[in-house]
C-alpha cells in the first residue's frame, strides 16, 4: 500500500491505529499514582467522607506521549518505506539484467546512472531477485547473481572512450542466452546501427524499460587550419533553444606547466545542432595547444586532441648564395618560399641569429661549409629534435665537405665534384624518379613523368649507404638521404633547391615531399598509403570523462588500423607516434553525426532522477523507544520520584552521550594503536581472501623485521581508504583484483596528499606468472584504471643501482610467489651521473613514492600464528631460496621507507675526501 511518497510492506498492522481512541479513553480513566507522604495529623481525618470528591485525571500532554509512542510502534512494524517503488510498475519477481551503453556519450550523467543502478539493485536484494550486469561498449557474457554482491561492482564501473558499435551490439544478442530476465537499459541517447536487434533481442526475454539522461549531448570535431586560423565546430544532438558554450584551448607555458592557454565562445543559434567558431592564435602560443575541450563537458567526446597536422612549424631559409636582383626565379629559395609560405611560418637571417629562436626545420640551400661555431650549435639542435635539412648545388660540388670523412651533419659521404647528364659532355639523358622504396617517407607518392635530374652529386658507396636512401633515380643512384642526429635527423637532396640540376621543384611532388619531411604544416591527415606497413606508439590516451592520461606500456597499433578501425578496447582515442609525425585519433571526427534515438511508444522511457527507497522503519522504532523512555521519567516526576531537574539532567546526559561519535572513538582508538609502534599496513580490497593473505603477508615480514632487524612493528593494520586517515603509515601494502571497487573523490585526495608527503604504496597486481607488465590481464587493467588519477611521476624498471638493490641485503632480483616481473619505481633523473671510481649514479635523495610488480610478495611473506608459511613457493631449496629473496625484498623496501636513499649519500664520498685533503 502507498500514501503519498510512503509504502508500507505490511499494511494490515496499521488496523491496530483503530484502538488507539479506546486507548485513549483508558488512560484517561486511569489516574496517576498517588503521592504518598507521612503526616501525624491524617489520623484525625479518618472516616470522614467527602461528598464532593473528584478524581485526578492523567495529564493531557501525558496521554498524547503515550499515543505518539504507541502509533510509532504500529506504523514502524507495519514496515514503511520512503520513495517506494509503484505496484503499477512491471515488476518482475525473476532476474533482473542492468544493460548500460557505458559509452563516451553516457559519461555526462555517470553519476546519476550509477546512483539510479545502485538503487535498483538495493531494491533487487530487498526483493531476492538475482541480477547482472553489461556494458554495451564492451560486452561480455551476464553472469546472474546476488544483488547485494553486485553492487559492490558499480563504484568501479567508468564509461568507455568510444562508441557502441554494431558489431558490439550483435555479440551482445549471441551473449544473452535464452533465460528470461527483466532488463533496465541504461542509454546514452545517441541513435545507432544495431539497437533495435538489441532491443526485440531483450523484449523476447521480458520486459525492457529504457533510462536516459534530458541532458543534450555536445562533442567537439577536430580543429583545422585555416589562413592562419583555427577553425572549431561543436555538436550537440539535440535541436534546442539558443545556447552558449565555451571551448578552452589546453597546452603547456613555458615552464611545462598545462594550463588554459585560450577560450573560444561559441554558439548554438535556436534549432541547429552545430556550432562554429574561428580562434586566432600566434603561432608560438599554437604549437602550445595540446587538446580542445568544451568547459563543464566531462566526456572524451567534448575533448579533440592536436596533433602536428594543426601546428605551421618555423623554417628558417639560409642559401649559400645572395639573391641575385630581377632574377628570383635563379634565387637558391624561390621554389622553398613558394612551397612553404602557405603552410610553414619562414625565418630569415643568419644561421647564428635564428638558431636561438629554435625554428622546426633548418634549410641550408646551397651551403657547403660551416665554421666551427655554426656546427657545433647545429649539432645541439639537431640533437634535440631539430629537421636540418640540406640542398646540393655549385658550392657543395666544388667543396670538399664530407669527402674523405663523413661530415656529422650530412648523411653521407660525397664524390668530388658532381654528375651532370643530358649534356655535350654528360654521362647519359637526363634521368628520372625510380618508384620509392617500401619504408621510405615518401612511399605511395605518384611521380609525375615530366620529373627528370639532369645534375647531382653523387655519394660515395659505404655499407650503410642503403639504409639511408629514401629516394632514388630510375639508376638507382641516391636523389634523397637521410640519417639520425639524437632526436632529430638531417636530409640531403641530391639537386639544387632551384630549377638548375632538375625540374622537381616545378612539380607538386616538391610539395608532397616537404610535407611527408615534417618541413611543412601536415594539415590533412596520413593517407592508407602512408600508414601501410608501419606501428605507432601511443604516448597518450583519453579515458571516458575526458582525462588525459600516459599510454605507458599500451601495445604499438598498425597504421592501417589506426586511420580505418573503429575505437574499442585495443584502440583508444589519444595521441600516437609514428616514423615521422604523431597523429591525435579523437572520438569524434569531421564525419560524425550526433542523432537521437528514436524508441517505439511500446518502449517505457524513464530518466535518471530515481529516488532510491529508504526504509523508515528503524527510525519509527527508535522514536518509539524514545518517547517510551519519557514517559517513564514524566510519571517517575507526576509522582514525586523525580524531580524535574533530575529529569532535565538524565536527558542532557543521554543526549551528550549520544553526541559523542563512536567512529570519533574508534578514530582516536586507532590512530593511538599506528602510533604507538610502527605498524604495516594493506589496503582493503573488498575480497576476505585476498585481504587475510595481505595481513598474513604483512605478519610474516614484520616477524623477519624484528629478528633480523632493528625495526619492530606491532601487528599489520587493515586500512579503508574511504575513512582512514593514511598519514600515520610509511608504508601500504596495495593488492589488484579485476573486479576492485574504484576509490572515491575524495578517498584520490587523500592517497595524492599521502604520496606527495613521504609515504610509499606497493602495488602488487599478483599476475607475474600469467603476464608480462602491462594491462595484458585483467588485473594491469584493473591497476591502471585506480592509479590514473594519483600524482605518480615517471616510472622505469628498477635499475641495478638502485638503493633498493643495496638498502639492507644486496639484490639484483625481486621475487615474490612468482618471479621474473619487472619491478617498477620512479624514474631516475635525466641528468644522474656516476662518478668515477663509484658503482652508482648520483640519484635522487627521495623516497620512491610507488613500487608496482606482480610478483605476490604477500603470499610469499604470508604465514599463519605459529610462523608456518601459508602458501608454497616454487619447490624444494629454489623455492625456499625465492621465499628468502622475497624477504629480503621485504625488508630493504621497509628500511628504504624509513631511511631513505641515504646510502645514496656515499657518492659524495671522493669529494669530501678530496675536500678534507685540501
Amino acid at each position: 500500500m502507498i500514501l503519498g511518497p510512503i509504502g508500507f510492506a505490511v499494511p494490515w498492522l496499521l488496523w491496530a491505529l483503530v484502538a488507539l481512541p479506546i486507548l485513549w479513553i483508558i488512560l484517561r480513566a486511569v489516574p496517576p499514582a498517588p503521592i504518598r507522604r507521612r503526616f501525624p495529623g491524617v489520623a484525625l481525618l479518618l472516616g470522614l467522607k467527602d461528598e464532593d470528591s473528584v478524581s485526578d485525571r492523567t495529564p493531557w500532554w501525558l496521554l498524547l506521549l503515550r499515543m505518539l509512542a504507541v502509533a510509532a510502534v504500529i506504523v514502524g512494524l507495519a514496515g514503511p518505506v520512503l520513495n517506494p517503488r509503484d505496484e503499477g510498475e512491471a515488476r518482475a519477481s525473476g532476474p533482473l539484467l542492468i544493460l548500460m551503453d557505458g559509452s563516451w556519450a553516457s559519461a555526462r550523467d555517470w553519476a546519476a546512472q550509477t546512483a539510479v543502478i545502485d538503487a535498483m539493485l538495493a531494491e533487487a536484494g530487498r526483493d531476492g531477485r538475482p541480477a547482472a550486469l553489461m556494458q554495451l561498449s564492451d560486452p561480455q557474457a551476464p553472469v546472474f547473481q546476488a544483488a547485494d554482491s553486485l553492487r559492490a561492482r558499480v563504484p568501479g564501473l567508468i564509461p568507455a572512450p568510444w562508441a557502441v558499435t554494431s558489431e558490439a551490439m550483435a555479440r551482445a544478442v549471441d551473449l544473452l542466452g535464452e533465460a528470461e530476465f527483466e532488463t533496465r537499459w541504461f542509454s546514452d541517447g545517441l541513435d545507432r546501427e544495431g539497437r533495435m536487434p538489441v532491443l526485440e533481442a531483450l523484449e523476447a526475454r521480458g520486459p525492457v524499460t529504457v533510462h536516459e539522461s534530458p541532458r543534450a549531448v555536445l562533442a567537439l570535431t577536430p580543429p583545422t587550419l585555416e589562413d592562419g586560423q583555427i577553425q572549431l565546430r561543436a555538436l550537440r544532438a539535440v535541436p534546442g533553444p539558443l545556447r552558449e558554450i565555451a571551448v578552452n584551448a589546453h597546452g603547456l607555458d613555458p615552464a611545462g606547466v598545462s594550463r588554459v592557454l585560450a577560450t573560444l565562445p561559441m554558439t548554438f543559434d535556436e534549432g541547429a545542432i552545430a556550432a562554429t567558431g574561428a580562434l586566432a592564435l600566434p603561432p608560438e602560443l599554437r604549437a602550445r595547444v595540446t587538446r580542445f575541450e568544451i568547459a563543464g563537458e566531462a566526456q572524451a567526446g567534448a575533448v579533440t586532441l592536436t596533433d602536428d597536422g594543426l601546428k605551421r612549424r618555423e623554417v628558417a631559409l639560409i642559401a649559400g648564395r645572395e639573391d641575385r636582383e630581377g632574377l628570383e626565379l635563379l634565387s637558391p629559395l624561390h621554389y622553398l618560399e613558394q612551397a612553404l609560405s602557405p603552410t610553414a611560418d619562414l625565418l630569415e637571417g643568419g644561421l647564428m641569429d635564428v638558431l636561438p629562436a629554435n625554428p622546426d626545420v633548418i634549410v641550408l640551400a646551397d651551403v657547403a661549409v660551416l665554421s666551427g661555431a655554426e656546427q657545433a650549435a647545429l649539432l645541439d639542435w639537431a640533437d634535440k629534435g631539430g629537421l636540418l635539412l640540406r640542398f646540393a648545388g655549385p658550392r657543395v660540388a666544388a667543396s670538399d665537405v664530407s669527402r674523405s670523412d663523413e661530415d656529422p651533419l650530412m648523411p653521407v659521404r660525397l664524390r668530388a665534384g658532381g654528375r651532370t647528364v643530358g649534356g655535350a659532355m654528360s654521362w647519359g639523358e637526363p634521368k628520372t624518379l625510380a618508384p620509392f622504396i617500401e619504408g621510405s617517407p615518401f612511399q605511395g607518392l605518384a611521380i609525375p613523368g615530366d620529373v627528370t635530374v639532369s645534375a647531382q652529386v653523387m655519394a660515395q658507396p659505404d655499407p650503410t649507404l642503403a639504409d639511408r636512401v629514401i629516394a632514388q633515380l630510375s639508376d638507382g643512384t641516391p636523389l634523397v638521404t637521410r640519417k639520425r642526429i639524437g632526436a632529430g635527423q638531417v636530409v640531403l637532396f641530391h639537386v639544387t633547391a632551384n630549377a638548375e640540376w632538375s625540374s622537381l621543384p616545378l612539380s607538386g611532388l616538391f610539395v608532397q615531399m616537404l610535407e611527408r619531411l615534417a618541413v611543412s604544416s601536415a594539415m590533412s591527415p596520413p593517407d592508407a598509403a602512408e600508414m601501410a606497413g608501419t606501428t605507432w606508439q601511443p604516448l597518450q590516451v583519453l579515458d571516458g570523462f575526458g582525462r588525459l592520461n600516459e599510454a605507458d606500456t599500451r601495445p604499438g597499433v598498425a597504421g592501417e588500423r589506426l586511420l580505418s578501425g573503429s575505437l574499442g578496447p585495443d584502440l583508444w582515442p589519444g595521441l600516437y607516434e609514428g616514423p615521422e609525425r604523431s597523429v591525435a585519433r579523437n572520438v569524434i571526427d569531421g564525419e560524425t553525426q550526433l542523432s537521437p534515438v528514436a524508441w517505439p511508444a511500446r518502449v517505457a522511457v524513464e530518466g535518471l532522477e530515481r529516488a532510491p527507497e529508504t526504509p523508515l522503519g528503524g527510525w519509527l522504532l527508535a522514536a518509539a523507544l524514545m518517547l517510551l523512555t519519557a514517559d517513564i521519567l514524566a510519571s517517575l516526576a507526576l509522582s514525586g520520584r523525580l524531580w524535574p531537574a533530575r529529569v532535565a539532567a538524565v536527558l542532557a546526559l543521554a543526549l551528550s552521550l549520544g553526541a559523542v561519535p563512536e567512529a570519533r572513538a574508534q578514530d582516536d582508538a586507532r590512530a593511538l594503536l599506528a602510533t604507538e609502534e610502527l605498524a604495516l599496513a594493506y589496503v582493503i580490497t573488498g575480497d576476505t581472501r585476498l585481504d587475510d593473505t595481505s595481513r598474513a603477508g604483512l605478519r610474516g615480514l614484520g616477524q623477519v623485521l624484528n629478528f633480523r632487524t632493528s625495526v619492530e612493528p606491532a601487528e599489520p593494520l587493515a586500512v579503508d581508504l574511504e575513512r582512514d586517515d593514511l598519514t600515520f603509515y610509511p608504508i601500504l601494502y596495495w593488492p589488484i583484483s579485476a573486479d576492485q571497487p574504484t576509490p572515491s573523490a575524495e578517498a584520490y585526495v587523500k592517497l595524492n596528499d599521502y604520496l606527495r608527503n613521504g609515504g610509499l604504496i606497493l602495488f602488487d597486481t599478483r599476475d607475474a606468472d600469467v603476464a608480462g607488465f602491462g594491462a595484458a590481464t585483467p588485473n594491469g587493467a584493473r591497476l591502471q584504471r585506480i592509479a590514473a588519477p594519483l600524482d605518480i611521476p615517471p616510472l622505469e624498471p628498477l635499475p641495478e643501482d638502485h638503493v633498493l638493490t643495496r638498502t639492507f641485503y644486496l639484490l639484483t632480483d625481486f621475487p615474490g610467489r612468482h618471479s621474473g616481473r619487472a619491478v617498477w619505481v620512479e624514474a631516475a633523473p635525466p641528468d644522474a651521473e656516476q662518478i668515477e671510481g663509484m658503482p652508482f649514479r648520483n640519484l635522487n635523495d627521495g623516497v620512491t613514492p610507488v613500487v608496482i610488480g606482480g610478483n605476490d610478495w604477500a603470499a610469499a611473506w604470508a604465514v599463519n600464528e605459529r610462523g608456518d608459511p601459508l602458501f608454497p613457493v616454487g619447490r624444494g631449496y629454489a623455492g625456499e631460496r625465492q621465499r628468502e629473496l622475497a624477504y629480503r625484498f621485504g625488508v630493504n623496501l621497509v628500511m628504504h621507507v624509513l631511511t631513505g636513499n641515504y646510502k645514496s649519500d656515499q657518492v659524495h664520498v671522493p669529494a669530501l675526501l678530496d675536500r678534507l685533503g685540501q
